[in-house]
């Protein structure tokens, strides 16, 4: 049996599923229960100086659906917790004592000042938490304060914070990233610069999920009113991963710890963070949609897939699909791919044929001698794969390489590699031979 323990900026875990800074990780009963059900760590809800901060006493949360009432999306407008910071640190320290084999991460938020930062994580220290993370992410509520995605969309603070709380601490200090940002990349690297162990991201993207029309506000409404919140779930996923990728493959941050954080819903979700290099991934969605118990399809399919790769470790494949990420420059344009319809397989629905027909390259019939029937006609296809993307039978369509002669431009296909910084049409390539 695979073995899924972890060791991230030295802290043990028996599994690399945390609990994400969010309501399931805002008190001891939740947490105690999270932990007995599996969880392999959490970071705790996050906690900020002075009187605690006041919550909405209405709705919190908006959902987006799929046609099946699966949730893809959510909407949050909760704040960090509203509880005193005297009864979260007794707590913190209790559960860490009776779960010492467990990841405790606390998440912190304050203000930008090196005082507050100092005084906060001398009494986080004291509970015996694993480490710390900053919350530079949530782009609502706090960030209009001053703290949160405000922060994280400096980089020059990020990196300030970062450094006062490596000088003021001998936590391992994991700094969260907002998505709210044109460039990963920058915040990263000013995390990095201030001297942070590891990121985490992303958090949250700033949102509104839809508009009730009959009141003409945005959900959640409180009061007639609404605001924009914290978008999470299945959807932010492809956001999460490019931006996950952008800082495993950047020179300046390379090989710098991620934990990974956007989506996760099962244990396929968590393999692919972990083969962009994540060492841990957090997970709050999923959680809050069907219960803490998830986590144990989790550890049990992540477990089979491993031994079915035969990879022993989470080491053995963790980071394996960073060098196969790249810039669309350097794709290889003499690689030729034609769609392939598996007749025993198909439904005859006809999806394939109306999407090439209006919005492609009209690459697939509709009827054969006759009769009806779907056949990509190879003289037309480009490759673009959309009919695989709205076929609805897994495996019927297919894309397969070719050699020899492309039957669309009726050129042979040339067998050595070529992206586009070669090609005739760039302006650029022309001017490097010139």
């Amino acid at each position: 049996m695979a073995d899924l323990s972890t060791r991230f900026l030295g802290i043990s875990s028996p599994n690399p599923f945390w609990l994400a800074s969010a309501p399931p990780t805002d008190k001891e009963y939740n947490v105690q229960r999270a932990f007995e059900a599996g969880w392999g760590g959490v970071v705790w809800k996050t906690l900020g100086e002075g009187d605690p901060v006041v919550n909405v006493n209405g709705p919190r949360y908006g959902a987006i659906h799929g046609p099946d009432r699966r949730l893809l999306g959510f909407n949050n407008i909760e704040l960090i917790t509203d509880r005193a910071l005297d009864l979260n640190l007794e707590e913190i320290a209790r559960v860490k004592r009776n779960w010492p084999d467990r990841a405790m991460i606390v998440s912190l938020m304050v203000p930008c000042e090196e005082k507050s930062w100092q005084q906060i994580l001398a009494v986080v220290e004291e509970t015996g938490a694993d480490g710390v993370e900053l919350n530079f992410g949530c782009p609502h509520g706090m960030s209009e304060r001053g703290m949160g995605s405000a922060v994280g969309q400096v980089p020059e603070y990020i990196e300030m914070v970062a450094r006062w709380c490596k000088e003021h601490s001998r936590l391992p200090v994991i700094v969260k990233l907002t998505p709210n940002i044109t460039d990963i990349r920058y915040p990263a690297r000013a995390a990095r610069a201030g001297g942070a162990d590891a990121v985490s991201l992303i958090n949250t993207i700033s949102s509104i999920v839809s508009i009730d029309l009959d009141n003409f506000a945005p959900t959640p409404t409180i009061d007639g009113k609404g605001s924009h919140g914290g978008y999470c779930g299945p959807a932010v996923k492809p956001i999460a991963l490019n931006m996950v990728a952008e800082i495993a493959r950047d020179v300046a941050t390379r090989g710098m710890p991620i934990s990974g954080i956007g989506g996760i819903t099962t244990w396929r979700d968590a393999a692919e963070y972990i083969a962009l290099g994540c060492g841990t991934v957090q997970v709050c969605t999923a959680a809050m949609t069907y219960g803490f118990k998830i986590v144990q399809e989790m550890i049990s399919g992540l477990s089979d897939w491993m031994d079915e790769k035969g990879y022993a470790t989470i080491e053995d494949f963790r980071g394996r699909a960073v060098p196969n990420v790249t810039d669309w420059q350097y794709l290889n344009l003499n690689y030729v791919t034609k769609a392939r319809i598996d007749q025993d397989k198909c439904i005859s629905c006809g999806r394939c044929h109306i999407v090439c027909e209006d919005t492609s390259h009209q690459a697939i019939t509709s009827r054969v001698d006759g009769i009806r029937r779907f056949e990509v006609i190879d003289a037309e296809c480009v490759g673009c794969n959309l009919c695989v993307s709205v076929c609805p039978v897994e495996d019927c369509i297919t894309m397969e390489a070719i050699a020899g002669i492309d039957p669309r431009t009726g050129k042979p296909i040339e067998p050595a590699y070529a992206n586009w910084t070669m090609h005739p049409n760039n302006p650029m390539a022309k001017l490097a031979a010139e």
